[in-house]
């Protein structure tokens, strides 16, 4: 399939995504960029909107769906973590522009940077410029630390 387009800049408006997710039976995926409340020209990203275009599963009517995976960066977190049935993919995720790729179910349960980095690389599109973020070793707290249950709101002393 030609992924030339219009603006030539290799990425496929959805309509094309769609027949590429169909006749290849292989993923599609844009991103767009959450920003915080403070705008400047400091501002960084702090989390992602990323919906992937993937075919129907083994069972299901032939088609495609959009998983949609929304939240901030450096967390398992969620604000969302959907799969729409393409007659409900919205007008405006219809503008947008995706890549294709290669995609594993598993993939989709991963913090939302490691979910981008695994599909920039699947399409051959990474860049010296991003992180690579498959490598970094996890951290996490040791059996001492304690969280604080006054840090969700509650009061720590349960009523009598």
């Amino acid at each position: 399939m030609n992924q030339a387009t219009s603006n030539d800049d290799g990425r496929l408006s959805f309509d094309e995504a769609v027949a590429h997710v169909l006749q290849s039976g292989e993923a599609a995926y844009t991103v767009t960029p959450i920003f915080g409340d403070r705008v400047d020209e400091e501002t960084r990203a702090e989390g992602a909107r990323v919906f992937v275009l993937l075919p129907e599963e083994a069972g299901e009517a032939g088609g495609y769906r959009l998983q949609f995976v929304a939240g901030p960066f450096f967390s398992s977190a969620y604000a969302a973590h959907e799969s729409i049935a393409a007659a409900d993919i919205p007008e405006s995720i219809r503008e947008l522009r995706f890549m294709t790729t290669y995609c594993e179910p598993e993939w989709l349960t991963e913090q939302v940077q490691v979910l981008i980095n695994k599909l920039v690389n699947a399409a051959g599109a990474a860049t010296p410029e991003m992180p690579n973020y498959l490598d970094v070793p996890a951290k996490g707290a040791g059996p001492e630390a304690v969280f604080p249950i006054a840090f969700i709101g509650r009061d720590p002393k349960p009523p009598h």
